[in-house]
């Protein structure tokens, strides 16, 4: 059973709510930034993370669901961008970002300022068309593993 799913909550009202006002101006950055790099308007996946579009993953176990094909989450400590084809996929592009580290699936970002946009915006645009592509299947689960499973 998915722990996290879409909701009806505005992330609009979401993203202006952030504190501190740092992780708030980064927020309306990566809102933006997402918007150009899907084409598409968020939705609030949970209570923290901004999705855009929607990719269906299945995990060898069996278990599928639906998740963001795009998505960040403005945190304490930095800002996540989720990469849920993983951040691998995105070496030569990530060498050229700026200050940013890494997890299996999240690129956390202290300082927007810092970062080249145009590289995360090409980031986040080559992560959405492979997920929404339609034939990414269960590569997607496999490469971040069960972080949206119960």
């Amino acid at each position: 059973m998915a722990k996290t799913t879409w909701t009806d909550a505005d992330p609009v009202s979401f993203v202006e709510a952030v504190s501190p006002e740092k992780r708030r101006t980064d927020a309306k950055t990566l809102l933006d930034l997402l918007r150009r790099a899907t084409g598409v308007e968020p939705r609030m996946f949970g209570t923290a993370i901004v999705g855009f579009g929607e990719y269906h993953y299945k995990y060898a176990s069996g278990t599928e669901g639906d998740a963001p094909a795009a998505s960040f989450s403005p945190r304490k400590a930095a800002s996540v961008v989720y990469l849920n084809d993983g951040i691998s996929t995105h070496e030569e592009l990530l060498a050229r970002l700026g200050p940013h580290t890494t997890g299996v699936g999240c690129l956390y970002l202290k300082d927007m300022a810092a970062v080249d946009l145009n590289v995360l915006e090409e980031i986040v645009s080559r992560s959405y068309a492979t997920l929404t592509s339609g034939t990414y299947g269960s590569r997607a689960a496999r490469a971040v593993g069960d972080h949206f499973e119960s």
